[in-house]
């Protein structure tokens, strides 16, 4: 019964209204305000702010400021090197695995097809048949800016309007193909190990998500299919350098062609990872 109540609950929230009303709490700048705000939560979810490249929680601007932090730059260790695959983010690893050709899983007994995931693009999703896929987490207490896998060109984005269901395990094990109905932002790249799709996912109270190519892409007021061919204007970013972020919690979603790495043995479900930490490597073929 309670589990019925929790589905329902989640189909009827005001999932747009919530998160816009999340979007301009995190940016007041009234320090009595903002400053308790800030020291709830570092309590509340335990956040380590020794790490932070501002320890001081009163020296951040809005929550929002402080939410986005960034990290000092010993923080995280990563191995600049294009055989392997970075990982993009802090958080864990929610299911990690091969496309079995155009299902990808999204918890046990769900599944979600490429085609939808990638907003109906048939000719993209058959690019990525039978490839490799990994859900990556990002839960409330993790840093919240995402960095490139692997070095690329940016050549397409597909900005795919939807819903915003928690993506968190409630969320993961009760709502249908949630990650192909949620909003979300694909960008498709060209790196050494073929073609990358790197894909946030929106979700209730995530205030907005942003690319250091296109600044916030969320809110949107138009709410529609938007495709974005990159061809004179070349975008590249180096692996380990910055991609994006998040403005409150949610989730990427990263595909890669078939027979192009392996993931590494330690790297399962469940297992917390760290921006920089290696996930795969290429596939040496003889």
């Amino acid at each position: 019964m309670l589990k019925y109540l929790k589905i329902t609950l989640l189909h009827c929230m005001p999932q747009h209204a919530l998160s816009r009303l999340m979007y301009l709490l995190t940016r007041i700048e009234f320090k009595p305000f903002k400053n308790l705000l800030i020291r709830l939560f570092i309590h509340t979810f335990h956040v380590d702010m020794s790490i932070a490249e501002r320890e001081n929680p009163e020296d951040y601007k809005s929550f929002n400021v402080f939410f986005t932090r960034k990290l000092k730059k010993d923080a995280r260790k990563q191995i600049i090197d294009d055989d392997f695959i970075l990982s993009p983010v802090d958080g864990a690893i929610s299911q990690i695995g091969y496309i079995n050709k155009y299902q990808l899983l999204q918890a046990k007994n769900k599944n979600y097809t490429l085609e939808q995931l990638l907003g109906g693009d048939a000719g993209l999703a058959d690019i990525f048949l039978n490839g490799c896929f990994a859900t990556l987490y990002l839960s409330p207490h993790d840093y919240h800016r995402i960095h490139m896998p692997i070095t690329g060109r940016l050549i397409k984005s597909i900005y795919v309007p939807g819903n915003l269901f928690p993506v968190n395990r409630i969320g993961v094990e009760n709502v249908e193909q949630l990650f192909s109905r949620n909003e979300r932002f694909i960008s498709i790249f060209e790196t050494q190990l073929g073609l990358m799709a790197q894909i946030m996912i929106g979700a209730v109270l995530v205030g907005s998500m942003e690319t250091v190519w296109l600044g916030e892409i969320t809110p949107s007021k138009k709410r529609k299919l938007t495709v974005t061919e990159y061809t004179e204007n070349s975008i590249e970013l180096n692996q380990g350098e910055e991609f994006g972020r998040f403005n409150m919690g949610s989730t990427v979603i990263l595909l890669f062609q078939k027979e192009k790495l392996s993931w590494l043995p330690d790297i399962k479900n469940n297992h917390p990872i760290e921006v920089g930490q290696l996930l795969a490597s290429r596939i040496v073929l003889t």
